[in-house]
This record gives structure tokens, sequence and C-alpha cells, in this order.
């Protein structure tokens, strides 16, 4: 347990600036206030005062994955969301968000990192301190969860019934981890169209990454090797797709004369490269998850799963 002392070394800023931090006083900027909140968590440090306040305007957004760039999209929604109804954001990854959760510091968490479990998710659940999430769903009658989630299966079924419909007949398709709902949807959406067109999917042209892009490189160098390319890569994220094109040029294939290639997000970096994806609604989605938690918070809203419909954005990967 550090002191207060200690915590105001960490931060390089005044005894008296931890101080108003702690109590809540809006004479210290933001980066300032943020960055003493963090070393507090790290450090385990929580005054009585901060932490036992019996009502706190302050959301806990927990993610895990600092590569992928739709995620200021989202903190921006819920930041929108939060200032309109006079809430604080704190910003924070699973290994640090352990005290702020287990406190009374916030009032909520929206949390959208797949260290969590579920066991934990469902621990710090409680009907004083309501989680939204946005990478599962939760069955447990006892926890105070909802789930705020982009319904990956139907838009997947239209993207790949799309495709054979385009005359696509071989398949390839490359996951990300497989425990995730996102993979399990797009999968599930992937080979249940190929069944109804009676399309047999050849598993050996089945690969799975991290959702990184030097995944989605490595796993299209062994795709190669095999000498036998499907016609279309379909891949469960951006990044991968990407990774896998450089590894395709790398190698003198031509996308998408040689073989074509799908992605899922709608990146930035997707829309640079003219990738065909599908476009999430990223900044609405942390809009809406910050909206469903304020109205747990306040008790105006059921625990119901909240779905976002996606869209399909054809670009110059798919010929």
């Amino acid at each position: 347990m550090s002191s207060l002392k200690e915590i105001a070394k960490l931060a390089e800023v005044s005894v008296s600036t931890v101080s108003n931090v702690l109590n809540g006083r809006k004479n210290v900027g933001k980066d300032t206030r943020e960055r003493v909140l963090r070393i507090c968590s790290e450090q385990g440090y929580f005054p009585n005062k901060a932490a036992k306040s019996d009502h706190s305007n302050t959301i806990i957004f927990v993610f895990s994955d600092f590569d992928r760039d739709y995620y200021l999209k989202i903190i921006k929604g819920i930041s929108h969301c939060l200032t309109e109804n006079g809430y604080d954001l704190i910003i924070c990854t699973s290994k640090s968000s352990a005290n702020f959760m287990r406190s009374k510091f916030a009032s909520g968490t929206i949390s959208l990192d797949r260290h969590m479990t579920d066991d934990y998710l469902i621990s710090v659940a409680t009907p004083q301190f309501p989680v939204v999430l946005m990478d599962r769903i939760i069955d447990n009658a006892f926890a105070n969860t909802k789930s705020v989630l982009v319904d990956n299966y139907p838009v997947m079924c239209d993207m790949v019934q799309a495709l054979v419909d385009k005359g696509f007949r071989s398949f390839g398709f490359m996951g990300g981890l497989e425990f995730t709902l996102d993979h399990k949807e797009r999968y599930a959406g992937f080979v249940d169209t190929l069944e109804k067109n009676g399309i047999l999917f050849d598993r050996r042209n089945y690969f799975h990454g991290d959702y990184s892009e030097e995944s989605g490189y490595q796993a299209a160098k062994i795709l190669i090797l095999g000498n036998s390319l499907p016609e279309v890569l379909v891949c469960a994220n951006d990044n991968m797709a990407l990774g896998a094109i450089k590894a395709f040029e790398e190698n003198g294939l031509r996308v998408p004369e040689d073989i074509s290639v799908t992605g899922f997000d709608n990146s930035d970096a997707a829309a640079m490269a003219g990738l065909t994806t599908i476009a999430i609604p990223r900044y609405e989605s942390g809009y809406l998850a910050a909206k469903e938690l304020l109205g747990m918070i306040k008790g105006t809203t059921g625990k119901e799963p909240f779905k976002l419909s996606a869209t399909i954005q054809w670009r110059k990967t798919v010929k």
C-alpha cells in the first residue's frame, strides 16, 4: 500500500494535487486526474473517503487491445454520452481495473476486455455496480450485466451469400481467438451460408490468428505454401485481412486478380487500402453502451442484450 506522498512522486505532482483528485475537486486537468487515478489503482491506494463515497459520477471503461484503432471511436461515443449526462470517464486495462471495480469509486463499468473472465465480471456486477459488456453475453440471473453487441451473424451471412452470388465457390476463412463471441458468430455465419448453398468448406483452408496484422500475415504465408489458394479469403477482422494481403503481395500474388480478400470492422486502415469489409458503428456502440449503463444505474432499463446492425462495404479487394 503506497502513501499519499508516494503517489504524488510517481505522478510527478504535488501532494495537494493528489488530494484534490481523490476528493473530486474540479481544479485539476483531465490528463493529470486520469494519471493520478491510474497510479492509485496500480498501487492499490484508496483512502477511505475516496473508496467509500456513497455516490459517484464516474464510469470505468475497461479494454485490452491497444492496437485496434476503432477503440478510439468507441471511447469517443462513451465520452460524449457521459459528458451530456454529467458523468466522468476513467479508461483503464484489466491489470489496473480491479481496485476501481472492487471499490465504490465508480458507479458502473463498460467492459471490452477479453482477458476478464466471466466469473470475475459476475462477482463485481452487483445491484449497486452494473456492468455493460461489449464482447460477450453472460447468462447469469444474479449478475447485474447487460450486453451491447454487434449482430455479427446476419451480416456475415449476407456477405458470404453475396460472394456466392458473384460466382465464388472456393473459400478460405481466417478466424480470430476461438473463444471470443465475435469469432464464433462470424464463423457460424460463414459456414452456415456455405452449407445453405451446398458448398463444401475445405477445413484445410481454415486458419486462425489473434486479430493482429502479424497473425494474418503468418497465416497467409502458410496458406501460400499449400499451393492451393481459395478463390476468396474471408477474414474475421481487418487487421488479419491486411496482414494477409501483405503476405500475398510479397509473394507475387495479386489481390483481387489471384485471390479476393474481405475483412470485418471497417477500420481507417481498411478504407485506405480499399479492403472490402463490414462496417460496424463503433461510435454509436460506445454511445449506446454508456446510455444503457446510465439506464441501469437509474433503474430505467432492463438486462436484455442490445444488438446493433452492421453493413457491407464493397471495395477493390473483391473482383
